[in-house]
């Protein structure tokens, strides 16, 4: 079996809706299936509606589950960490399998983003927070099919190129890159992961050199991690968007944001977590909770979750009133606009 067809296949039958707790890899994992309730204080997104979507602002910003971001504006489209395939690690049972191999599903994949060459479904860049299974599995897939940049580590940069990208389609960031892409301006951000409760970071290690193409997930280590501000050119103002629940504080001084897309912690080993990043940011207008999701699922309305996660996005949504009073929590639903730009 040669590599497009290990990580490039369809799974034909349908897939356990269950996680469990990820400690390392960039947020919560869940286990059950949500109810319509909304965390206390939470402005909830409104539902799929069919054809395409209104919206009003410059950019539409569409969830894409985990920490994933469809971003659409008058002439480009971005992807953040796009992670479509969702595919059953055994972290459902609590017994996750880090030689489960990488597998692509082209199905999940074309059915979130459109069918490649058809209207809507053209991708001008794709941004990289960091490279564990949930964030990058499927981003050589879609950046080669629909014929994207890729903006990343680089880490990033020598994995893509094992898994079929040419090193033309691979751009190597670090933090504090000023860039054009298309009619946005992207900001990149040096940032941290998450930790375990023990302190640990999951499938922590960078990649210098070509690797081996990856089989497993243990194939794709953290391989430092980046967050991304988006903005109008010529304006003030922006989102950020951030991979996983950790930060510098220090990068984050002075970005003048409106919006930070919040991933949800899964423990309480970062000290101060909300209330350092909200103070960094000058206390933003809008917070929006991602990366709570049960990503071993496909994607369908309302996102499941368990009841330890429900606690904690109301914990955090708590702490965020507490800190910015005046800030708007959002917890959104999967690709359903969001008018943040």
């Amino acid at each position: 079996m040669d590599q497009h067809e290990m990580t490039s296949t369809t799974p034909t039958g349908p897939r356990p809706r269950r996680r469990a707790v990820l400690t390392g890899a960039g947020g919560v994992a869940l286990t059950g299936a949500v109810g319509a309730a909304v965390p206390a204080g939470t402005a909830a997104a409104a539902p799929v509606s069919a054809g395409r979507p209104r919206h009003h602002g410059f950019a539409r910003f569409e969830w894409l589950g985990t920490a994933g971001w469809r971003v659409t504006t008058p002439t480009t489209t971005v992807l953040v960490d796009p992670y479509l395939s969702r595919f059953e690690t055994g972290l459902g049972a609590g017994r996750l399998d880090p030689e489960t191999r990488l597998l692509v599903d082209t199905t999940a994949v074309d059915a979130a983003l459109g069918v490649p060459g058809r209207p809507g479904a053209a991708v001008d860049a794709v941004l990289v927070t960091h490279t564990h299974w949930d964030h990058f599995a499927d981003v050589p897939h879609i950046a080669a099919t629909r014929g994207a940049m890729v903006y990343t580590t680089l880490t990033g940069y020598h994995l893509g190129q094992s898994m079929g990208l040419p090193s033309r389609r691979l751009a190597v960031v670090k933090g504090s890159e000023e860039l054009v892409v298309g009619d946005l301006v992207v900001r990149v951000v040096s940032a941290r992961h998450s930790r375990s409760e023990s302190g640990g970071l999951l499938f922590p290690g960078v990649r210098t050199q070509l690797p081996p193409p990856p089989e497993t997930i243990t194939d794709l280590p953290e391989g430092d991690t980046l967050g991304f501000v988006l903005r109008r050119p010529g304006r003030r103002g922006g989102v950020l968007l951030l991979g996983a629940s950790d930060y510098d504080d220090h990068e984050l001084r002075g970005l003048d944001v409106d919006t930070v897309a919040l991933p949800v912690p899964s423990n309480d080993v970062t000290a101060d977590y909300v209330g350092r990043l909200l103070r960094a940011l000058d206390r933003p207008r809008t917070v929006v909770l991602v990366h709570w999701d049960e990503f071993e699922s496909p994607l369908h309305n309302p996102p499941a979750t368990d009841d330890r996660t429900r606690t904690r996005m109301r914990e955090i949504t708590a702490q965020i009133r507490r800190v910015s009073p005046r800030s708007r929590v959002v917890q959104p639903a999967y690709l359903t606009p969001l008018s943040l730009l």
